[in-house]
């Protein structure tokens, strides 16, 4: 018989428990678990963080504090989030007047929830809201709620269907009505079915899901019982109480998973240094936009290369390619003498933006420096030019423009220049002109890359035989997949990859897909037909974020890290995904610079 006083024996739990041998816990997301308020206390019913620790997570309490600060420390310390149930949302925040039927709200967990919401889906955190916090999700992420499901002004409650009732008294253990579940989504892969029965304690639901989400369940009365993500983001909401039910497990099991991954995607990106070869976002400094800020009007800022994990970017200076009677002054929108004026005007503007926060960002020239920059917790710009017309014709412009530190010249844009012909020109030159042959020559001495995206076919192979160096394509996906002339041929990959060059999968949705919108499973299949063909050697992303790059699921630099997940899932090693993520283009760049 066991001795009773031996189970107070706590030590005795160090010395001869599961974790008494080195390591001493295994590793186990921590799951970020929203507290309720009341009586002055933060406070949590146990079966939350029961059915978490159930599912393989390791459970926090996070207070309802109003301070971002704090949020976003809190959310750097979490692999994901559970959004709890609890009293009405004001309905202020949603720019509404209360409804009669409108219940007790909690002051204390509004604002706090609602930014923690926002940030944390800024974040890319897996996130599960329950009852209250589904409701959450629809009103911090652009959907709406419905005060009062039975006072909505709809015959039979918000669906228009036989009412159900959805604030039942028996235990909460025990389901009281059916939802159906819309095939293809997360509970369906969950289930296996396209109807569970569920435990129900609201009165309130989601209205609208909102464009971010998509509606998975319903009750028989039409009540939005389920929602998820539409940006291919871990997000998803439930109107019922699975905490509470030994059926809910798969749903907590799913979020742990993904906290689970999300979590080895940040520590890969701990490790290495990703590099996006390619971005616009210069042409809208104009604008009066703040890197500095989370700045809707522009797709890299420092806050989404934080919220990305996104280290480094190649910013370029943009020139558009006049037509037959335009000039170059009247393309652009400041008065210059010329294309190289106005290259160095946005340079300029690039160096002031990056003097003003030093602390926190640097121009690399190299692929040391990006190292560097990585090693002291500093995001990264390179400079690149995108159209050799910004050369003006001048061969001593290429040494002016590494000075400056440009790592590549784009030769040509939608046009022909006097260098090359483009993909959507006229045949001027039949290929590389006489000129543009001087110009990779002096590339390739000076250590300036040379870059043929939006190069013709003949420009393509006539550059690959001119120069000396492997050449880049720093933004173009495969003609095999979207049969698009500014798209690569296999040959030309081929090609490319025996003279030891790259190319960079873009993210323009009209190079993904020949109709229809494109997606983030769009821009992957692309990568792996390029690595099909090339190699995995030879292959990279270039976003054109800002030059009408982005597309769903990778939208703007805060959705780098979910690319990296959508390559643990395809069970890439970490050596290949940091090949792919800039080491690949890093290679050829010093390969290049070795003059």
């Amino acid at each position: 018989m066991t001795d009773p006083i031996a189970r107070f024996d706590w030590q005795a739990v160090l010395r001869d428990g599961p974790y008494a041998s080195f390591p001493e816990a295994g590793e186990r997301p921590v799951i970020g678990i929203t507290a309720n308020y009341g009586d002055r206390s933060a406070m949590l019913t146990e079966q939350y963080y029961k059915a978490v620790v159930a599912a393989g997570g390791t459970p926090v309490l996070i207070p309802p504090v109003a301070d971002t600060q704090v949020a976003v420390n809190t959310l750097a310390r979490v692999d994901g989030l559970l959004l709890s149930g609890g009293a009405d949302i004001n309905t202020l925040y949603a720019g509404e007047e209360p409804s009669p039927a409108l219940r007790d709200i909690n002051a204390e967990r509004d604002l706090p929830e609602l930014l923690l919401t926002r940030l944390a889906y800024n974040r890319q955190i897996p996130t599960l809201g329950i009852c209250r916090g589904i409701q959450m999700l629809a009103m911090a992420l652009g959907g709406r709620v419905e005060q009062d499901i039975l006072s909505a002004q709809r015959p039979g409650g918000q669906g228009g269907g036989k009412p159900v009732k959805h604030s039942q008294e028996a235990d909460r253990s025990l389901p009281t009505h059916t939802v159906a579940i819309e095939r293809g989504s997360i509970l369906h892969a969950l289930y296996r079915s396209q109807a569970i029965a569920v435990n129900s304690f609201h009165h309130q639901a989601v209205a609208d899901a909102g464009g971010r989400f998509r509606v998975t369940a319903t009750a028989p009365d039409g009540t939005v019982e389920a929602i998820e993500s539409r940006e291919f983001k871990s997000v998803m909401g439930v109107q019922w109480h699975p905490e509470c039910m030994a059926e809910g497990q798969p749903i907590f099991r799913w979020l742990v998973k993904q906290a689970a991954h999300f979590r080895e995607a940040n520590r890969l990106h701990d490790r290495i240094v990703t590099l996006d070869t390619h971005c616009d976002t210069p042409m809208l400094f104009a604008k009066g936009v703040d890197f500095a800020r989370r700045d809707s009007r522009i797709l890299v800022d420092l806050h989404k290369m934080t919220e990305g994990r996104l280290d480094a970017t190649i910013m370029v200076a943009y020139l558009p390619q006049p037509g037959l009677g335009e000039t170059f002054s009247g393309k652009v929108d400041c008065e210059v003498d010329g294309p190289t004026q106005y290259a160095d005007l946005i340079f300029d503007k690039i160096e002031a933006i990056v003097a003003a926060h030093k602390d926190c960002l640097s121009i690399a020239r190299t692929p040391a420096d990006l190292y560097s920059d990585k090693r002291h917790g500093r995001k990264s710009i390179m400079l690149g030019i995108e159209n050799g017309l910004a050369l003006g014709g001048s061969l001593a412009a290429v040494k002016h423009f590494k000075q400056r530190g440009v790592v590549y010249i784009t030769l040509c844009h939608n046009g022909d220049n006097d260098l090359c012909d483009s993909a959507r020109g006229c045949n001027t030159h039949n290929g590389v002109s006489p000129l543009g042959e001087q110009v990779i020559r002096e590339m390739n001495r000076l250590g300036i890359m040379v870059d043929l995206s939006h190069g013709g076919e003949k420009s393509f192979y006539d550059a690959l035989a001119i120069s000396s160096k492997p050449i880049v394509c720093s933004h173009s996906s495969a003609r095999a997949l979207c049969d698009h002339p500014r798209n690569l041929t296999d040959d030309q990959m081929r090609a490319l990859a025996a003279r030891g060059g790259v190319a960079q999968t873009t993210l323009y949705h009209g190079f993904l897909r020949s109709a229809g919108e494109a997606t983030i499973l769009d821009a992957v299949a692309h990568l792996e037909h390029a690595i099909h063909v090339m190699g995995v050697d030879h292959v990279g992303i270039g976003t054109d974020f800002d030059g009408d790059g982005g597309v769903r699921g990778m939208a703007d630099a805060s959705e780098a890290i979910n690319f990296t997940r959508m390559l643990l899932a395809r069970h890439y090693s970490e050596r290949d995904i940091q090949k792919i993520w800039g080491g690949n283009f890093m290679r050829v760049m010093g390969e290049v610079q070795a003059v």
